[in-house]
């Protein structure tokens, strides 16, 4: 069965377009069949696969406002099982087209439903923002991970989104759950890092991941080859956290026969 991943939170720089590339790219290495969708205008998800964004000539925006099949726009990136639907800069107005649409919330879940049996997981790479276009990726997911950085003011806005959650819950998807919170660009030389996976541990318990992505410079590097961080330097940290991540995520889901040595503790 397919799982539908959003990815979410409207504080920008914590590493959301990095978990959703490299999370997809993990979960394709351990011979899963995974699409993302590029749900944020800059088209950050996009470059970070080897894609121009300028010559994305259709993709998120003609599936949402013009009604193109999600498989006509589909593009295979170097990754045997990893796809993409791609964005650019026109996903900006589709907020505004969407609006006068009828059933506006539900037109991404719609459209990932004519392709969803191709796959074994949809990240869905949300912008910035809570806007009409990140309620569409959330009524479309099964769950949502919410990366947190470890950084002063990590928790701040938290409550914002949490609080559209509650609501999506209650409106339009009830079936949504939070997957998980993901704790990035950790330093464990820092004191202020430890702080905060403390401080985020105590307020949410288990729903925090075992595994912490640590600041590396590689994860920083990786998306200007148009790589993931695996592809790019697979012996870096960086691609050691997401790997233990994307077994995480399988142990939860159950969708994983990892051998007892390989298992994340949780």
């Amino acid at each position: 069965m397919t799982k539908v991943i959003s990815i979410a939170n409207q504080k920008g720089g914590v590493g959301k377009t990095t978990t959703a590339i490299n999370l997809a790219a993990s979960l394709a290495v351990l011979e899963k069949k995974v699409l993302i969708i590029d749900a944020d205008p800059q088209g950050n998800a996009t470059s970070g696969l080897g894609f121009d964004v300028r010559h994305v000539k259709a993709g998120l925006y003609e599936c949402l406002i013009d009604g193109s099949s999600p498989k006509d726009v589909v593009l295979n990136s170097d990754i045997e099982g990893l796809d993409i639907i791609p964005s650019n800069i026109d996903l900006v107005g589709a907020e505004i087209e969407l609006l006068n649409m009828p059933n506006r919330e539900k037109i991404l879940k719609q459209s990932i439903n004519q392709i969803i049996e191709d796959y074994d997981f949809v990240l869905i790479d949300c912008s910035p923002s809570l806007g009409l276009i990140t309620i569409n990726a959330l009524t479309a997911a099964d769950s949502v991970i919410i990366p947190v950085q470890c950084e002063y003011f990590a928790l701040e806005g938290l409550g914002k989104l949490l609080n559209t959650i509650k609501i999506i819950q209650g409106r339009l998807n009830p079936e949504l759950i939070i997957e998980g919170f993901l704790l990035t660009m950790y330093d464990s030389r820092l004191r202020l890092s430890n702080q905060v996976v403390e401080e985020v541990k105590k307020h949410f318990n288990d729903m925090v991941f075992s595994t912490l992505i640590q600041r590396n410079v590689t994860l920083g590097e990786a998306p200007s080859y148009g790589k993931p961080v695996v592809m790019y330097d697979a012996s870096s940290n960086g691609a050691k956290n997401y790997l233990n991540l994307a077994k995480e995520v399988l142990q939860k889901n159950n969708m994983t026969k990892i051998d007892n040595s390989e298992k994340v503790i949780i």
